[in-house]
């Protein structure tokens, strides 16, 4: 088996600050040997979570078996996904900000037995729902829990409450015409529908306008797709949750906007 030497674009703070949780994990179950010591399980699951390897292909990198090495990620995705802030600490963090960005993005993942909950019509493929919260710079505040990939942007919003805490927090927020409806303090641009066939050069110019606000929330959904493993996930649609919220902690602990 050949084997080469690969980088992880995250600085040394995101791996102390993971390899620390580790530690203190280790401690509380009082866990007196492991295959590999803290700082290392925390390089593997930074590079299963950011550069997206295989389990196979840590295992033979770090001289441990394929099982150790699931065990390891899942360990350290479940320490980090309870820090995640919940919603209504994502709705105070959008309150302080002048406007907030609301997209839905889908997580591809691997074919399933029960298939026709997890398939998107609007992508043509399955995967799960996620909703995702930018501030006007585009940088990535908040994401949610994952949803089936049938349900419709605006029917996740509404399940996750995104509509009525943002509402509750007064925050402006700018959302595609896949939210037409949400109302609330929810913007959307105008639609064409059997009662307004033609828009006005007014109602063209605020879509223009729109778009170019909203299009700034396309960055915090590349952010967090920039997680490699994100591209396709190749374990069970459930732990989609706890990936989605460790690797939120992690981005903001890599950002400096995580406490600790």
């Amino acid at each position: 088996m050949l084997s080469y030497p690969a980088a992880i674009p995250l600085s040394n703070r995101t791996l102390v600050r993971l390899a620390d949780l580790i530690r203190a994990e280790r401690a509380r179950r009082r866990s007196r040997w492991r295959r590999l010591d803290p700082g290392r399980q925390a390089l593997l699951v930074l590079a299963h979570l950011r550069n997206g390897d295989t389990h196979t292909r840590l295992a033979v990198g770090f001289d441990i078996s394929c099982s150790t090495a699931w065990r390891y990620v899942r360990e350290a995705v479940d320490l980090l996904a309870v820090l995640a802030d919940d919603l209504h600490a994502a709705g105070e963090r959008a309150a302080r900000l002048a406007y907030a960005i609301l997209d839905g993005t889908l997580v591809p993942i691997d074919r399933v037995a029960d298939q026709k909950p997890y398939y998107s019509g609007k992508h043509h493929r399955h995967g799960v729902n996620v909703q995702v919260l930018a501030d006007p710079a585009g940088r990535l505040v908040w994401a949610s829990a994952a949803l089936l990939g049938a349900v419709h942007d605006l029917t996740a919003a509404r399940t996750h409450g995104l509509v009525e805490v943002l509402s509750a927090n007064k925050v402006t927020t700018f959302a595609d015409k896949a939210y037409q409806g949400a109302g609330g303090t929810v913007r959307t641009p105008f639609k064409r529908h059997a009662t307004r066939p033609h828009l006005s050069r007014g109602q063209k110019a605020v879509n223009r306008a729109h778009a170019r606000i909203r299009a700034l929330g396309e960055r915090a959904v590349s952010l967090l797709k920039g997680w490699k493993v994100l591209a396709k996930l190749r374990c069970c649609p459930r732990r989609a949750t706890a990936i989605v919220a460790a690797i939120l902690v992690l981005h903001h602990i890599e950002t400096r906007r995580h406490p600790g």
